[in-house]
């Protein structure tokens, strides 16, 4: 049985979901339903398609949802730059991260190419 947890993509997208429970932990209560809820959905979305698609048996219905999970990855660098102008965030918090969104949807697309070379 395939085990997505032992995949490098899946395991820093899910520290970039706990990244994004610590941080929306501290927005304000008028945002539990709001960004926050919205952040931490975007980021479990990430690491839900990456392990959904690996328990596919086959790699093109994995490549999908890797594609999916690449779409998701732009969603929480976005919501986090908006944390940041509403001055739920500063900086020095967005900066850790802004940059596993750009790990991660690297990660991605460097495993999509090695699916594609694989057909």
């Amino acid at each position: 049985m395939r085990d997505y947890r032992r995949l490098t993509v899946w395991s820093k997208a899910h520290e970039l979901t706990m990244m994004t429970y610590q941080i929306t932990s501290k927005f304000p209560t008028e945002e539990h339903f709001g960004l926050s809820s919205q952040m931490r959905r975007a980021a479990i979305s990430i690491a839900s398609n990456i392990a959904q698609g690996y328990g596919r048996q086959c790699d093109r219905d994995f490549a999908r949802f890797l594609h999916i999970a690449s779409g998701s990855s732009c969603e929480p660098e976005y919501q986090l730059v908006l944390a940041g102008d509403l001055g739920y965030i500063n900086n020095n918090v967005m900066r850790q991260p802004l940059s596993t969104c750009k790990e991660v949807r690297q990660m991605l697309a460097g495993l999509l190419k090695k699916l594609a070379a694989g057909r």
